[in-house]
């Protein structure tokens, strides 16, 4: 793949550098992204003006990206998870991007080296629904040279393993 390919998905300004309390807060608002200001001026030891800033700081460098839910996606009704691989055209990479991205069940792309070129992970309803992603969505995909399809039978989220505890409901500030 061609360097000029890769860049674009870190486009923009460099984010500013950040300090132990800034990964402190990351750290915490990925075990919880619900978390008040409060309860993150609290652990990481500064005021909620100061965290209040430095979250919105972190967001507006794009360090945040945005916050959601971590879903069980088995009791969501996806039950099958698999990783595939794909090999692709060289220097197709933003044109396949942007057709895995309108699949149903895409969650994660990653343009890798190696033996291959591309991989996904998809989260479908059963085996039958992820043989009918990969048969006749992924491989018409005209710059698709081949895939590799490996079924997922067990994972772990390590964001949510640092928390065994339930999620709580949101705190007033």
């Amino acid at each position: 793949m061609a360097a000029e390919q890769m860049a674009d998905a870190g486009a923009g300004p460099p984010a500013r550098r950040l300090d132990a309390i800034d990964r402190d807060i990351l750290r915490m608002l990925q075990t919880d992204g619900r978390a008040s200001i409060r309860s993150v001026a609290e652990r990481v030891h500064v005021s909620r003006a100061n965290a209040y800033a430095r979250i919105n700081r972190l967001i507006d460098d794009g360090v945040i990206r945005g916050f959601s839910a971590r879903v069980d996606h088995e009791r969501a009704g996806q039950g099958a998870s698999a990783y595939i691989t794909l090999k692709i055209v060289q220097n197709s990479w933003r044109t396949v991007r942007e057709r895995l991205q309108e699949l149903p069940g895409a969650a994660h792309i990653a343009l890798v080296s190696g033996d291959f070129d591309v991989l996904l992970l998809v989260h479908t309803a059963d085996n039958r629904a992820l043989r009918e992603l990969v048969l006749t969505k992924i491989q018409s995909i005209p710059e698709v040279l081949s895939t590799r399809t490996l079924l997922v039978f067990e994972e772990t989220d390590l964001n949510s393993a640092a928390s065994p505890q339930p999620p709580q409901p949101p705190q007033e500030l």
